[in-house]
């Protein structure tokens, strides 16, 4: 596994599934090795994380560090490979593995990093880098990217632009990956209308259960018999929080509790004016979140951009808890596959949503159930698992027979 980022060094989604597939696959008595960049985690972060002790004992974890700090990462974003851990990634490389997955590779090892090994070669689309800059296809932190102004927008986000994107870098590097695994139809087609010409195949992610019950934090204990919705994410103005919360201001029937934190979370606190029916709980693990979600009337996902496969919306699947998602991106094909929830594009429609699930409690507990069930035949570990596993067999067949692969 290769990736940027990479529990505890990590900010979200990507980090996570890393580490289940990497636990999965050595509970299944696989050797799985991971590649990632403390550098650039230190560099962004501008601290130290908390302990994380997820990962499986048996899994070989390398935390790329150097002396050069924060250098490493800009040298890596500026020419597109790992200058200062060249060496090193391609010494462990060297000692021979059947299968290369890379995840967010941008400052690990930018392109170039895809021609180093000898495997096969799988990479899944977490997010939009190899066709954005910025990761995220929303144009100068305002709206979704339909006409890219790379250049300009680089400079609002207040990144110095990526040289290697001017020549032939990316396309060349992108012939050594043998399948590109996309999490969602959304992503697969969106990356394809953005130039992305590599063979691309299906294959949505997971969530694994906790290990023991979760119990509602003490600290929020007055929430617990109370109606709510909830948000749980990065606190960003593209996840689209400032949004929704004029809905809960003088709410009488039902809160707003918002769970993470992030750069935009100043503006939220503003917008919320202090009302106490908009609770901001802060950064939670993955237990208070699961407690938080079975209790909710709903989960809301309310994002502006893109999002390539929400895990927070299985999260709440597996909880049998409803998700109303903007129709964006891929959430209206999560809700649609899965029966889970409901959609909005408007503020009327997000409102409609709100007072059905708080008043038929019926919808609730069949959103509910739908949810589950999709959970269950789409989105555990031994069915990603399967299909994981199936897809690298076929793919590594076809290697050995020198067959090219057409998806």
């Amino acid at each position: 596994m290769i990736t940027t980022f990479y529990p505890p060094y990590h900010f979200g989604g990507d980090g996570v599934y890393v580490q289940a597939l990497s636990n999965e696959l050595t509970w299944r008595g696989h050797d799985v090795t991971v590649i990632h960049d403390k550098d650039a985690y230190r560099f962004l972060a501008q601290q130290e994380p908390s302990p994380d002790k997820n990962t499986h004992p048996n899994v070989k974890v390398h935390g790329l560090a150097s002396r050069a700090g924060w250098l490493s990462s800009l040298a890596t974003q500026q020419t597109g490979m790992p200058l200062v851990h060249q060496k090193e990634i391609q010494t462990i490389l060297a000692q021979g593995f059947d299968v290369i997955h890379y995840h967010n590779i941008s400052l690990v090892g930018g392109p170039r990093i895809l021609s180093y090994g000898d495997a096969l070669k799988l990479y899944t689309l977490h997010e939009f880098w190899l066709v954005c800059p910025m990761h995220v296809l929303f144009r100068n932190n305002q709206a979704i990217c339909d006409k890219p102004a790379c250049l300009r927008c680089s400079l609002h986000y207040g990144r110095p632009p990526q040289l290697w994107r001017y020549t032939n870098l990316l396309p060349e590097m992108v012939r050594y990956v043998d399948m590109f695994l996309a999490p969602s139809c959304f992503s697969m087609s969106e990356h394809r209308a953005r130039g992305l010409r590599a063979p691309m195949t299906h294959l949505p992610n997971f969530v694994a259960p906790l290990a023991g019950a979760s119990v509602f934090p003490d600290d929020l204990a007055q929430y617990a018999d109370t109606p709510y919705f909830l948000y749980v994410g990065r606190l960003e103005k593209l996840k689209g929080v400032q949004t929704i919360i004029p809905a809960f201001r003088n709410r009488t029937d039902a809160r707003l509790l918002i769970a993470g934190q992030g750069n935009y979370e100043p503006e939220l606190r503003g917008l919320a004016r202090d009302d106490p029916n908009i609770v901001f709980v802060g950064r939670r693990n993955r237990a208070d979140v699961q407690a938080l979600m079975r209790n909710a009337i709903a989960l809301i996902v309310p994002s502006l951009c893109y999002e390539m496969f929400p895990l927070v919306m299985v999260e709440a699947f597996q909880q049998k808890t409803p998700v109303i998602a903007r129709k964006i991106g891929s959430l209206p094909e999560i809700i649609q596959s899965s029966g889970g929830g409901l959609t909005f594009a408007t503020d009327a429609e997000f409102d409609s949503a709100l007072l059905r699930l708080m008043h038929d409690r019926a919808l609730r507990q069949e959103l509910g159930e739908c949810g589950f069930e999709a959970y269950e035949r789409d989105y555990t570990p031994k069915v990603h698992l399967t299909r994981y596993l199936d897809l690298v067999e076929s793919l590594i067949e076809h290697k050995k027979a020198g067959v090219p692969v057409i998806a």
